[in-house]
């Protein structure tokens, strides 16, 4: 069963494969279609850009990874596979705050 927050892996046309994270609420992790998150390998040993957030093992990743929380990519949800782990507390608060901020959503209007 399919949860937010819970890394798996994607083949990305043109991109190939790569860690995402699950960024759709749980009601909708049973639908065709979710929302998830693109990671990439930090082995480029850059700090992360403003939009990212660096994972690790703590977080079903094999080695530091960049979490891009700046776009929401909508995926057949079968495309999923190879399940990896889940988000650790303090990353998808992290997470959570950088959507935020990035999509400047308030908490009320």
């Amino acid at each position: 069963m399919k949860k937010q927050f819970d890394v798996w892996r994607f083949n990305f046309p043109g991109k190939g494969e790569h860690p995402v994270v699950i960024i759709s609420h749980d009601d909708f992790c049973a639908g065709e279609v979710i929302n998830i998150l693109y990671c990439t390998s930090q082995r480029q040993n850059r700090r992360p850009k403003p939009y990212e957030i660096l994972l690790n093992g703590a977080d079903g990743m094999d080695w530091e990874t960049l979490c891009d929380c700046g776009t929401f990519y909508s995926i057949p949800s079968a495309g999923l596979f190879n399940q990896r782990g889940r988000v650790s507390l303090e990353r998808r608060r992290q997470i959570r705050g950088k959507i935020r901020d990035l999509f400047r959503l308030a908490a009320t209007d």
